[in-house]
């Protein structure tokens, strides 16, 4: 009885992994919210709250056990191609998965569960529909890191924006009123540039499966060529104010800081959205090999990188909180991360994907510690002045000094493992010296932002004036010490983690591999529909395994 439903489950994998999280969503919406900012008054009102968690964690729990699965697929090498309503591509909606959608899947899920957990200490009673939006956002996030066609991209990064909106405005608040309607004017520009980017790739291309078009812009000459490039560089645009790039990053600080404290760790995977969107589009489709449209946007991409982790950092210094502290060092992280994008090796690719596991993990654990400590600290909040004393200095403090060490980087946690990997994977490269500086001072800089705000929060302190005990919920603490285990799980498993990054960086090298499995051909020649990567070939070399009957046995096209 069992057999046939996990062959189901594995059959169906990644289409579920979207699927579970939207069905969840729509049954949370049946079983109604009528409770709200009441929900703590009557027996009924409770009950059905009650339910409404545990279906939530449970989908959400679900959801975690399949991302697992999905990475333990994608590990032997193999790319999985789910054609929904089988139509072939690039005609047809497809999902892939390779190493780097099932990792980010993955990773979506490890840090949405602690999240909802602690959302279910309190915050998931102060509006509406909460765990039914927490449940779309997590629908879009799989959808944009498992979807093959970049129309569909689009279509996931609407919904995942949509359900931000909401989720932004979750608890209501003038600041956060305020922050939403810049937030949402400026998701809705970048929409719109999304589409007109989207329109000059299907002029020059003729499609916009990712696979298909990675095979055609190669192709590109003259004036053709130069509408793709100028295609890439609004995709670019749009992507890095998904990230948080500078000059584009301005709005996170204040979003973020304004978002209630589960919400803004959720939002610690939304930039890495848009971090992953450049690698899909600047790394593989208009990165090397890809004719005259190859690397348009090296010459942009590693100086903004590394000036939004200078900005990002310096933000960090001059900030008055501890939120919009915790929210430009979310900017300094995607620079950092940007930077081992934007130089362009496989190496270099490998330490910025482990990296990006370490700063979101890191990230989404100190947007909960800050509330923590903001509820003991009584009208002063997570402001950086002078307070009554916490009631928990000694367990707050070790967390305080775990995430600063950890977001500066110091041995022997994973910060300091994917920065020295992203040093390394620089060497003998034209900008090693600007990425070791940048790297190094930002880092030093990162020490002292979260030391002076570390001395203000347990040293600075004030006579108390009233008994503040919100942020002693052993639910909100279990979560937050959740993202301290997985940081430690990080750095113990360094060394498998960095195989799976470095097979991740050389599979996306070898578009004919990618080509052979979602299209089923390369240049019009009949290719087996998946085929395993074959690891012999070197990274910027495009070799391809001759084709085998037992070739189709590694994967099976859905």
């Amino acid at each position: 009885m069992l057999q046939p439903v996990l062959a189901f489950w594995a059959f169906h994998a990644p289409v579920l992994s979207v699927l579970l999280p939207a069905f969840t969503a729509v049954a949370l919406l049946l079983l109604g919210d009528h409770g709200g900012m009441s929900a703590q008054g009557g027996g009924h009102a409770m009950a059905r709250l009650r339910w409404r968690r545990r279906l939530a964690l449970l989908s959400t729990a679900l959801g975690l056990v399949m991302a697992w699965g999905l990475v333990q697929r994608a590990g032997g090498g193999g790319l999985t191609v789910y054609e929904l309503g089988q139509w072939p591509a690039p005609f047809g909606i497809v999902l892939v998965v390779d190493r780097l959608s099932a990792l980010m899947v993955l990773l979506t899920s490890a840090v949405a569960l602690p999240v909802l957990w602690y959302a279910c200490g309190g915050w998931d009673t102060r509006g509406r529909h909460f765990h039914a939006v927490f449940q779309f956002q997590l629908m879009g996030l799989n959808g944009a890191f498992l979807t093959g066609d970049l129309f569909n991209l689009f279509v996931f990064f609407e919904v995942l924006l949509i359900a931000s909106y909401v989720l932004l405005l979750h608890g209501l608040g003038r600041e956060r009123l305020r922050m939403g309607v810049h937030y949402v004017v400026l998701n809705l520009t970048a929409s719109a540039l999304f589409l007109t980017g989207l329109a000059l790739v299907y002029a020059t291309t003729g499609t916009l499966n990712m696979a298909d078009v990675a095979l055609k812009v190669a192709a590109l000459q003259g004036g053709d060529a130069d509408l793709a490039r100028a295609a890439s560089m609004v995709l670019l645009i749009v992507f890095g104010l998904k990230a948080a790039m500078v000059p584009l990053y301005f709005w996170l600080p204040g979003t973020y800081a304004a978002a209630s404290a589960p919400v803004a760790a959720l939002f610690a995977i939304m930039t890495k959205v848009g971090v992953y969107s450049i690698i899909r589009m600047h790394w593989v489709i208009v990165g090397i090999d890809a004719g005259e449209v190859s690397l348009t946007a090296q010459s942009w991409l590693l100086p903004l990188a590394l000036l939004t982790s200078v900005l990002g950092v310096l933000g960090a210094l001059a900030a008055h909180s501890m939120a919009r502290l915790v929210a430009y060092l979310t900017v300094s992280s995607v620079g950092t991360i940007l930077a081992g994008v934007g130089l362009f090796t496989p190496e270099a690719l490998s330490a910025a994907l482990y990296y990006t596991l370490h700063s979101t993990v890191v990230v989404a654990g100190l947007f909960l510690f800050v509330e923590l400590v903001a509820a003991q600290r009584g009208p002063v909040s997570d402001r950086l002045q002078p307070a009554p004393a916490v009631r928990e200095p000694v367990l707050l403090g070790v967390m305080m000094l775990f995430g600063a060490a950890s977001a500066a980087g110091l041995p022997p946690l994973p910060g300091f493992l994917g920065k020295l990997m992203i040093l390394q994977s620089s060497a003998g490269l034209p900008a090693q010296g600007w990425v070791w500086t940048v790297v190094l001072v930002v880092g030093f800089l990162t020490i002292i932002g979260l030391a002076r705000a570390g001395v203000v929060l347990f040293w600075h302190v004030q006579p108390d004036t009233g008994s503040h005990d919100a942020g002693r919920s052993p639910r909100m603490l279990s979560a937050a010490v959740a993202f301290i285990l997985l940081t430690v799980t990080m750095a113990i498993l360094a060394s498998p983690i960095k195989r799976y990054t470095d097979a991740a960086a050389l599979q996306l090298a070898d578009k004919a591999s990618y080509a052979r499995a979602v299209l089923g051909r390369q240049g019009g020649a009949a290719l087996p529909t998946t085929l395993p990567y074959d690891g012999s070939a070197g990274p910027f070399e495009r070799r391809l395994p001759a084709a085998s009957p037992d070739s189709r046995a590694t994967e099976t096209k859905q």
